[in-house]
């Protein structure tokens, strides 16, 4: 009896490893992680606005949807991961893009402060 469950123990742990292995995407999930701390690094030093550090939530949302839709069948496909870094990369340069335009939040009320007049 302890040998017929060893052995159906091994067997459902051989047909589990490739199920996870193939819905774990810990590459994706870092990015993920990377970006949300440069999003927050931006609100913190004033580089984003309130609006902006929204915006760029909302994009990191809409990946973590596609990530989940992706995950929900039990499998990751290739085409399905690039699709998903192709977005994470555009959502890179988008962080980028308002961490470094001339709109600043210095004084970190939510809002856009204004140019200095001369």
């Amino acid at each position: 009896m302890k040998r017929t469950s060893t052995l159906l123990i091994a067997v459902l742990a051989a047909f589990a490893l490739p199920v996870l292995a193939q819905t774990n995407t810990p590459n994706i999930d870092q990015r993920q992680a990377n970006q949300q701390k440069r999003i927050d690094q931006g609100v913190k030093s004033g580089e984003l606005t309130g609006k902006e550090a929204a915006r760029l939530e909302k994009g990191q949302q809409r990946i973590q949807k596609m990530e989940d839709k992706a995950k929900a069948d039990g499998k990751v496909t290739p085409k399905e991961r690039a699709r998903i870094e192709k977005a994470q990369n555009k959502e890179s340069r988008k962080i980028a893009n308002q961490k470094h335009d001339r709109q600043h939040d210095r004084n970190h009320d939510g809002k856009m402060d204004r140019p200095a007049t001369k």
